[in-house]
């Protein structure tokens, strides 16, 4: 049974970065990145727990607007479940961002 060419609309999307990336090493894969079932969430909290097994960032929303309150709350909306591998790569990445981040728009203080 010959394959169907996949038309344009149903091709999967390509998100494409600013970022410079270097080039992967001879002979791996090409990385496609789909995000056709992505949805989007907004957080300001986050918070990381884990085992020796994986790492668990928590992410929500702080309900909470007024100062001085006896009690915050955070409604936590998304829960992402990490290698501790890929919780490393996630490190780098992170870092690598909000250096280009604070290069561009200046240092973030906390």
């Amino acid at each position: 049974m010959a394959k169907e060419k996949e038309s344009a609309k149903d091709a999967p999307k390509v998100v494409e970065s600013e970022v410079l990336v270097p080039a992967p090493p001879a002979g791996s894969p090409k990385v496609v990145w789909d995000d056709t079932n992505m949805r989007s969430a907004y957080a300001n909290v986050c918070n990381v727990v884990g085992t020796r097994e994986e790492v668990i960032l928590l992410f929500g929303a702080n309900q909470t607007w007024q100062g001085g309150q006896p009690e915050v709350r955070v409604l936590l909306s998304d829960r992402v479940v990490l290698s501790p591998f890929a919780a490393k790569r996630l490190h780098q990445m992170l870092a690598q961002g909000l250096k280009e981040y604070e290069n561009r728009f200046g240092e973030l203080k906390l």
